[in-house]
């Protein structure tokens, strides 16, 4: 005696989702462009030295994804499957938020920086647009080139007191690098979490490059 209404309650609710599928397959082809960032944004604009890029996914359903990032298979080391948390407080972040942190860059906030971890012949092939590149050799420093990384911290915001560091007005550095695989990133914010830089400060898009490049978003080379 139970069956009828259950099997009428999951037809409305299959022709119910059947409908919403068909709207939004509606929506995006008939309002702007077809492959949108999310249901509601279309593009993002950024700045880029200077100038404003707009970043949108590829509008070619034919599109494949950049070969240099479609390889499954690399030495490990170096080439690693990274953790997803790097640290207490460390926020791991996905697409949406490092778009929303570029915007924030866009609009003006000098509080935050987006940094490509990736050393040069990477950043040649394409980053993300509104970043800069900081290649992790330059914070992982060597020998004798403690200026540089005291360089680099004062870019950041930290001062020095007598021979402590303060980070009162630490920036929100935001690090990327190839992907789950890459070390670059993680090695930028392990140095940073070892001079204490507050965690809460550091974020690691962890997808990086592979992902981007994976959903067709916007690349820009030097």
């Amino acid at each position: 005696m139970h069956r009828f209404p259950l099997i009428i309650g999951c037809t409305l609710s299959l022709m119910f989702s059947a409908s919403s599928f068909g709207d939004e397959e509606t929506a995006s082809d008939d309002d702007g462009l077809a492959v949108k960032i999310t249901r509601h944004i279309e593009s993002v604009d950024v700045k880029h030295n200077g100038k404003t890029v707009t970043i949108m996914r590829n509008q070619d359903p034919g599109n494949r994804i950049n070969p240099e990032f479609a390889r499954t298979s690399r030495k490990c080391p170096p080439f690693c499957i990274q953790p997803m948390n790097l640290g207490e407080g460390v926020e791991t972040i996905g697409e949406r938020d490092m778009l929303d942190y570029l915007e924030q860059v866009a609009d003006g906030d000098d509080s935050i920086l987006v940094i490509d971890s990736r050393t040069q012949k990477w950043v040649d092939k394409g980053s993300i647009p509104g970043s800069i590149n900081i290649p992790y050799t330059e914070l992982l420093g060597r020998e004798g080139e403690q200026p540089i990384i005291d360089n680099l911290l004062e870019r950041f915001g930290v001062t020095r007191d007598d021979q402590l560091f303060n980070f009162k007005r630490a920036k929100t550095l935001v690090f990327f690098c190839n992907g789950p695989w890459c070390g670059q990133s993680p090695t930028n914010i392990r140095v940073l979490l070892n001079y204490g830089y507050p965690p809460q400060k550091l974020k690691y898009y962890r997808g990086g490059m592979q992902m981007w490049e994976s959903l067709g978003l916007t690349t820009i080379k030097p």
